[in-house]
């Protein structure tokens, strides 16, 4: 009878036990089913039957994504992100393909200087991160920057050559007409991810992303776990680089550039959960596959190359957005809160708040001035001067050492005039990127936000002064709209910033691409030029723009609800919410800001040089987060002064006109902006400690 007793109360156990496995890997297997089923799809629609070519072509044209993605999985399990993997692939690359010869031994040396180059960034993501306590978006945002800089000093456009014999070791056959090389590379991948997933570190890398502070309490190393985890994800982009170097043979210092969101979606295709803690590298492979297959059938119905980012931004967000949907979702959330509202404006309860609630706090005094007032405004701004104030020291420094180098500078008119043009940009950007680091977010979606509307506006006014008054308009209200689409994702889809904004911005070049076919076309009107270049009692017109612009902002974020409840999301979401600030709609309206200032930004690109281009954005995205935080403002959001973010755009491009008159080569701007980028944040990191 005791037996029975026991069989009957295993039974259900083991049924439970399948449905937390089939729960532990409900990504995994919901990735390969999609994979069989558009893999099906592919066979259906394509000419002639399937077979080893076919085989091969697929194996070798998704290993360099799956790779990258498999490094990237790695980070993410940790709860990180790793913006540096497509200028790692992009170094290796170049590396291999300058420096490389064609014996054996040389092959071989090379493929360990691949991957000590991916573990040697790593390592120094991994140190910022785990050990100095970094945002590790922040700190791979300038490492990408660095390395991206380090690329070009490297090989500046592409050439070099891949040893042939390489080539054919990771590209070709392992077994003629069998077996395809790439297959084995990815099994000796997935081999290698196995085993660190059965070890100890493989068990502490769950459980950091799960839970840090539990997985710290339980005796895990937390810090060591993450540096591994950068160095281990660093080795995984080295062999994407390599891979890439025999798949092309030749080295393009722009050949990881593209990666970026690709990896992204390949990764939450593959089942693993942005914020850590769940999913694998398996699955991050079949996921890139998965995407690589999509984009085939685009191409297979003829559907034009333009799409592909398109579709690529439009997958991630789908496949987030499906991995998080449940009871607990903010969507879900909010769909409750309208529904509660509705039934208690039915039943007269929100109107009756309204009549009888308690009056609203009042804010606190300010506080009195001593004699002569001068001691308490100093008393109260002191910590804003603390961290205002280096940024125009730094300014002042630089412009000594202009006045030493080229001489003449600080009695120039001429020169403050197109310092302050050339400051005009970053310093309407500075406003929404800041707002946005100010809520403890980011915007990555500036570089294609500029680029698309300065394309649609400068093709809708070819010229034309009288098309440009709706035009310019239209194009404004185009970024603001495009701007709280992104908010609206952060916030009603609970999407992390840095996925809304990274996706939004492949979706808009996509979008630049298919309106201008990839090949813009249009041109400033004589006003937008007058604006940006003429003059206007003395200095450019847009000189008096900027003027007046800065002034609105300082009011905007100092004097206005609005600019409180900014500060006051940024701080602390959760005391937000229960002071009965709208986090949603303040979210929502940062990035409309955010996607206004951009939009501008794009409008008077295209005035400054006359036209618009594709690319046109692409150098402001590190810009317009390093004033931002070289300004004083906290990179975690809370704290900051768009006083000090100015006086980080007069440093920095101060400094960018400064290196713009040495010998010193385009890349090394990249280089230095993004160690000024870690020095500051690290910087404000101890302040703030």
């Amino acid at each position: 009878m005791s037996t029975l007793v026991l069989g009957a109360r295993r039974r259900p156990g083991r049924r439970h036990g399948w449905r937390v496995e089939l729960g532990r890997h409900r990504g995994l297997i919901v990735a390969c089913a999609v994979f069989v089923a558009l893999f099906v799809v592919v066979d259906a629609i394509t000419p002639g039957a399937f077979s080893y070519f076919e085989i091969h072509f697929m194996s070798t044209g998704g290993a360099t994504l799956a790779l990258a993605a498999m490094g990237q999985t790695i980070v993410i399990l940790t709860g990180g992100f790793d913006l540096s993997t497509g200028a790692v692939v992009s170094l290796v690359n170049v590396v291999l393909a300058s420096a490389m010869g064609s014996s054996p031994l040389s092959e071989a040396g090379f493929f360990g200087v691949a991957l000590a180059a991916g573990a040697l960034v790593g390592a120094v993501n991994g140190f910022f991160v785990a050990f100095v306590r970094m945002q590790s978006i922040v700190v791979t945002l300038s490492t990408m920057f660095i390395v991206q800089g380090v690329t070009l000093l490297v090989m500046e456009k592409p050439g070099g050559t891949i040893a042939q014999g390489f080539a054919s070791f990771f590209s070709g056959d392992a077994i003629p007409h069998l077996l395809p090389a790439p297959i084995v590379v990815l099994l000796v991948a997935a081999l290698v991810w196995r085993l660190v997933k059965n070890s100890r570190f493989g068990v502490g890398l769950y459980a950091v992303g799960s839970d840090e502070e539990a997985a710290h309490a339980a005796g895990i190393r937390t810090g060591w776990v993450k540096f591994w985890a950068y160095v281990l994800a660093g080795l995984y982009y080295g062999a994407a680089g390599a891979f890439i170097s025999a798949e092309t043979g030749s080295g393009d210092p722009l050949v990881g550039q593209p990666m970026l969101l690709e990896v992204f979606a390949a990764v939450v295709l593959g089942g693993t959960l942005l914020g850590g803690g769940r999913g694998g590298c398996i699955g991050s492979i079949v996921g890139a596959y998965t995407l690589m297959i999509i984009v085939n059938i685009l191409l297979v119905l003829n559907v034009s190359a333009y799409y592909s980012s398109v579709a690529e931004g439009v997958i991630l967000l789908l496949a987030v957005l499906a991995a998080s949907l449940n009871r607990q979702s903010p969507i879900a959330f909010y769909l409750r809160l309208a529904r509660d509202k509705l039934a208690a404006r039915a039943r007269g309860a929100l109107a009756a708040a309204h009549r009888g609630g308690a009056p609203a706090p009042a804010l606190p005094a300010p506080a009195r001035a001593g004699p002569g007032g001068a001691a308490s405004w100093f008393a109260r701004h002191g910590e804003a001067l603390r961290t205002i104030l280096p940024a125009y020291a730094g300014f002042v420094i630089v412009l000594g050492v202009s006045q030493a180098v080229f001489g003449g500078t600080l009695a120039n008119p001429g020169y403050y005039n197109s310092l302050l043009v050339l400051c005009s940009f970053l310093a309407i950007l500075a406003l929404g990127q800041g707002a946005a680091i100010l809520t403890g977010g980011l915007d990555l979606s500036v570089p294609w936000m500029i680029g698309f509307v300065g394309i649609l506006t400068a093709g809708l006014i070819h010229g034309s002064d009288v098309v440009a008054i709706w035009a310019v308009p239209l194009g404004l209200a185009l970024g603001t709209a495009i701007g709280a689409v992104n908010g609206l994702g952060i916030v009603l889809l609970g999407l992390p910033p840095i996925v809304m904004t990274l996706a939004m911005n492949g979706i808009l070049e996509g979008a630049a691409l298919i309106y201008s076919n990839g090949t813009p076309s249009g041109f400033a009107s004589p006003a937008q030029r007058w604006f940006m270049t003429g003059h206007f009692l003395g200095p450019t017109p847009v000189v008096w723009f900027l003027v007046l612009f800065a002034l609105a902002a300082l009011l905007l974020l100092d004097r206005t609800v609005f600019g409180r409840r900014i500060y006051a999301v940024g701080n602390s979401t959760l005391v937000a919410r229960l002071s009965a600030v709208g986090v949603g709609g303040t979210l929502i309206g940062v990035y409309a800001l955010s996607g206004f200032c951009s939009a501008l930004v794009g409008i008077l690109l295209s005035g400054f040089s006359g036209q618009a281009t594709l690319g046109m954005g692409d150098d402001y995205l590190l810009p317009s987060i390093a004033v931002v935080v070289v300004g004083g403002t906290l990179i975690t959001g809370g704290r900051g002064h768009y006083l000090g973010m100015l006086g980080g755009v007069l440093l920095l491009t101060a400094l960018s006109t400064l290196l713009a008159g040495t010998t010193l080569p385009n890349a090394m701007r990249d280089i230095i902006f993004g160690l000024v980028l870690l020095a500051a944040v690290l910087a404000l990191r101890e302040r703030k400690a």
